[in-house]
């Protein structure tokens, strides 16, 4: 009786000082998110589409089974332990109650559910060590700290059979042999076969033991959970409950008339919002972001799951020091000031001593053409440089540090092409890019800093708006240009006013189409089908500016606001009400952030390839004549995984006589950025493999004849990867509308 009230306050003594020491954890890590500035907390239903909702993402692991292997694994991990919660509370209570059951509970089919659950985390823990230790997935972080859960699962799952098997042994007459204990009854065999037996002291002993093993870990299990990255236990649903849906894929407005502001962007880690800070703890460190970055696969220093755990490491730091709170329990009531002894440093990117030759390749090996097999594509250099680098400095002070340059370099800033495929894969409901920009708008806004070809772009754009510096009167010159190519006259808005009329659609031939020669011809094409489906089309011509888009993603807000409320004034100038447009970029600017800024809801903004498919379906446009070519779709990430958009190219292709398509490894919501989204199409890459190069490489895997897109950035780079990697004529880039204009008319604008 004594044994048994001491080893029950024990028990509770040492429970409560672990909920304790966990719910400390939780509390101050919540004080370092309520730092940042107040964020709108959105119910997950409002703008979200079914597929992405809150039961889908979190019990039924959609975005996880992506990656089917590890996600089965993390199916056995999330549902064996909630499982084995109920078997913690059965193990402790027969212990504290000489082996009574819990009333109104099964015990043979529980028994039998425990065991089988437990045998199934054990091999999904195997096949996890082997997937992180064996196969080295490049993805995978290794060391002790991702190697430490494995030991606490492994030490939970074999002191639950050990625990069992004793309890076999001590509390014979309850627990019969049979179907519902096949692994603690094999070990009970064991146990008996060495001289323990049934009763006995060594059994009590054993027992006691293990029941002390099982729960010891269990709570030093629930103590390290908050302060590491399994917090997206708690974190991850959280997250994802307050995700902002189909409103993630627009830019937050920065209200730039605001007096009282003292700064613009995100220029220090309490200056992102609390849903931003919240998305730190809830990485789970799978890789997953990193894996399908365009610039990690390419050897750029950026790398989507290092940006959010270099934030998170800085934000503990930096809210332990502002609010003298520890993170760490139970060594924070130690030290309760986070000063003198207690300081641990900081982290920050050391490069010194690192070996960047392959990061850093110079910019003239970037842009030298090379042959498809000397592409190299993967994250290993930029996993390894970046897990090398993240070191504890003991002297750097973390209120000390500057955000960008001591934590994130602005290298990885102006790497990103912001084509969002790390969001579409991260299972937690990550929001990297906004980040990335909001950094990007300190760097621009307050500093004045960009690289110089960046800054060259901006500039043409505000004299000029267009990003090559081009007269503004040479905007207009495509429609003359494009009368002699196809007889066809386009008038402008101006001219269709005059005379009272209203077209069906206005072209927006952004500066791609109005300036480039090549994307000219898709313009081309677009104008000859329009009118071969008898629709009525204006154009503004010379009064049409830049959409603003470039200047957004590269953070220049207060340039991307002077065009959207010039643009806007002339749409409203003429009563527009349906624009088509070939450029995704100005597609989704107008359609979900020029809405920000007054443009009114009954317009509609439609992208050509999803007119033109329309058509077809309409039987107004009818392909006719064989194009016999085998085509692979770059999908422009801006269609895709900012709208949702995949299927109309393959609609329009699938129509088109003779020809075949053929589906790249990474397509769809899985296609890899072209590499000139977020600005980057006019700042030179200076580190690594050009992106276009590994996308057409992926690209020509599939043996086409012609590469299409339905973007005029994506044409432009898919060209110059081809000229690069396949100059033999062979192969081709295409537009989707030139491919079906030649299967309508039979010949292409040369």
């Amino acid at each position: 009786m004594v044994i048994h009230w001491t080893r029950l306050l024990l028990a509770i003594v040492l429970t409560i000082a672990a909920v304790s020491f966990f719910g400390m954890a939780v509390w101050r890590r919540i004080g370092y998110i309520r730092l940042g500035t107040p964020a709108v907390f959105e119910h997950k239903s409002q703008g979200r589409k079914p597929r992405t909702g809150f039961t889908a993402e979190v019990l039924g692991h959609r975005r996880l089974l992506n990656d089917i292997k590890s996600g089965l694994m993390h199916v056995f991990y999330f549902y064996g332990f909630i499982v084995l919660q109920f078997g913690a509370i059965d193990l402790i209570w027969k212990r504290l109650n000489n082996g009574q059951v819990l009333p109104f509970f099964d015990f043979k089919l529980f028994t039998f559910i425990q065991e089988i659950t437990v045998l199934l985390i054990l091999a999904a823990l195997i096949y996890g060590g082997y997937r992180r230790y064996g196969e080295r997935l490049e993805r995978l972080k290794r060391g002790w700290k991702p190697s430490i859960v494995l030991w606490f699962i492994g030490s939970l799952m074999l002191t639950v059979l050990a625990t069992l098997a004793f309890e076999r042994l001590v509390y014979s007459g309850p627990h019969p042999s049979g179907w519902h204990a096949p692994i603690s009854g094999l070990l009970e065999t064991v146990l008996l076969g060495v001289g323990i037996k049934a009763g006995s002291i060594a059994a009590v002993a054993g027992l006691e033991l293990f029941w002390w093993l099982h729960l010891l870990i269990l709570l030093s299990f629930l103590v390290y959970v908050p302060q590491s990255k399994h917090f997206h236990l708690l974190t991850a649903p959280v997250n994802i409950w307050f995700r902002r849906g189909e409103q993630a894929v627009k830019l937050a407005p920065l209200d730039l008339e605001d007096e009282e502001a003292e700064t613009f962007g995100v220029g220090s880690i309490e200056q992102f919002n609390q849903k931003q800070l919240l998305d730190l703890y809830a990485c789970v460190e799978c890789g997953r972001c990193t894996n399908v970055c365009p610039a990690s696969n390419t050897g750029k220093l950026l790398s989507p799951m290092h940006l959010i755990t270099k934030l998170r490491d800085h934000l503990t730091e930096k809210g332990a020091a502002i609010t003298s709170k520890s993170p760490w329990m139970p060594m924070g009531l130690v030290h309760k000031q986070v000063s003198g002894a207690h300081r641990m440093g900081a982290a920050i990117p050391l490069w010194e001593g690192l070996d960047l030759s392959k990061i850093k390749a110079a910019e003239e090996s970037a842009q030298l053409p090379a042959a498809s097999s000397d592409i190299a594509i993967g994250i290993a250099d930029t996993m390894l440089f970046q897990e090398e680098s993240w070191q504890i400095s003991q002297a750097a002070k973390a209120e000390e540090l500057s955000l960008i340059g001591d934590v994130i370099t602005e290298e990885e800033l102006w790497s990103c092409t912001t084509c969002r495929n790390c969001e579409e894969q991260c299972p937690v409901g990550n929001e990297h890019v906004d980040k990335i920009i909001d950094m990007r708008r300190s760097l621009v806004l307050m500093e004045g800093k960009l690289p110089s070809d960046g800054q060259r772009a901006l500039s043409n754009i505000e004299r000029q708006s267009n990003p090559w510096g081009l007269p503004r009167a040479d905007r207009a010159a495509w429609m003359e240009e494009c009368e002699k190519q196809t007889g066809i006259r386009v008038r402008t808005m101006k001219e269709l006013s005059i005379i009272g009329e209203q077209p069906d659609v206005v072209i927006w031939a952004g500066s791609m189409g109005a300036y480039d020669a090549r994307s000219r011809k898709v313009l081309f094409d677009l104008v000859r089908l329009l009118e071969q489906a008898g629709l009525s089309f204006g154009t503004l011509g010379g009064e049409e500016r830049s959409s603003g888009d470039t200047a957004r993603r590269m953070g220049n807000e207060l340039l991307f606001q002077e065009l959207c409320k010039e643009n806007i004034a002339t749409i409203q100038k003429y009563n527009m009400k349906h624009i088509v447009t070939a450029c995704p970029h100005t597609y989704h600017t107008f359609k979900h952030e020029y809405p920000d800024f007054g443009l009114t809801g009954d317009i509609v903004i439609e992208h050509h390839s999803e007119l033109l498919a329309s058509l077809i379906e309409q039987g107004r446009i009818a392909p006719q004549h064989d194009v016999n070519e085998t085509i692979t779709i770059h999908d422009s990430c801006y269609m895709g995984r900012y709208n949702d958009s995949y299927e109309a190219p393959r609609q329009i292709a699938r129509s088109i006589p003779g020809m075949q398509l053929k589906e790249m490894k990474r397509s769809g919501s899985n296609a890899m950025c072209c590499g000139a989204g977020g600005g980057m199409m006019w700042m030179e890459e200076n580190a690594g493999t050009r992106i276009n190069y590994a996308r057409t490489k992926q690209a020509l895997e599939v043996s086409p004849t012609v590469i299409s897109s339905a973007c005029p950035y994506c044409l432009t780079m898919m060209e110059d990867g081809i000229k690069s990697l396949k100059d033999d004529g062979s192969v081709a880039a295409r537009d989707i509308a030139e491919l079906l204009a030649l299967s309508v008319f039979g010949k292409r604008i040369e």
